[in-house]
């Protein structure tokens, strides 16, 4: 899909996956505590969903909560966890008025049962939603997730559903979190850092990465139009030369 955008005529990534990072780091600053940071980062999420559906974007995927984060000051891992809690009351309100689908990817059983019941009910209420696909990885880490998915084979040839010799990459990814997804045409990640932190491993394959320094609190709708830009700027080929 093309669009323009700023005088310029640009390819829409079709999915963008982001990894909001730098929320601590911009509450550092301002002599505030990482809490702080996280409640104005979690605002920032609901104008990105609308910016990004606004420029012809399709699926945006978000690293909300890694396996990893459950080791961070039980302080900071309750303030995400009520973050979370109060977001998914919010959008389960918004999501038809705007016209979204939501779906939420990683292992929710470590999740409170409250937590849990609230994604469900978000999940039903979007799915017959045809705008935007807004999808929160939560508890989420791609090596789990390729662990959780090879149990699922294995226990499907096990019970004779599946064929060893069937398995294939298209048949692994069926088992993934984000089957019947396209892969991340974009992956963006703010704060400077430049890895990965254990996202999506498997469908960021082929997937342009752009990094910026910007903290998550200060991104805003120009700031993904200048990673849309930049996309726009690579060579998409695929393998290597």
């Amino acid at each position: 899909m093309e669009r323009e955008i700023n005088g310029k005529i640009l390819t829409i990534p079709e999915h963008i996956a982001i990894i909001m990072d730098g929320n601590g780091r911009w509450a550092k600053k301002r002599l505030m505590p990482r809490s702080y940071g996280h409640v104005q980062g979690s605002k920032v999420v609901e104008k990105i969903i609308r910016s990004a559906g606004e420029l012809g974007v399709k699926y945006l995927t978000v690293y909300a909560f890694s396996t990893e984060n459950w080791k961070r000051p039980e302080e900071e891992v309750n303030t995400l966890m009520k973050l979370l809690n109060n977001y998914l009351e919010d959008c389960i309100k918004k999501c038809n008025k705007n016209n979204m689908r939501v779906k939420v990817i990683g292992e929710i059983h470590r999740l409170s049962p409250e937590l849990q019941k609230k994604i469900i009910e978000l999940e039903e209420a979007s799915k017959q939603n045809d705008g935007i696909q807004f999808t929160m990885a939560l508890n989420y880490g791609s090596r789990d997730e390729m662990v959780r998915a090879m149990r699922k084979m294995t226990s499907d040839v096990k019970a004779g559903t599946l064929k060893e010799e069937d398995i294939s990459e298209e048949t692994f990814e069926r088992y993934l979190d984000t089957a019947g997804m396209p892969d991340p045409d974009l992956m963006i990640r703010t704060s400077g850092e430049e890895r990965l932190s254990n996202f999506m491993m498997w469908q960021l394959a082929y997937t342009e990465f752009y990094f910026t320094d910007v903290l998550w609190p200060d991104f805003n709708k120009a700031e993904l139009i200048k990673a849309i830009e930049y996309f726009n700027g690579r060579d998409r080929r695929f393998g290597a030369v």
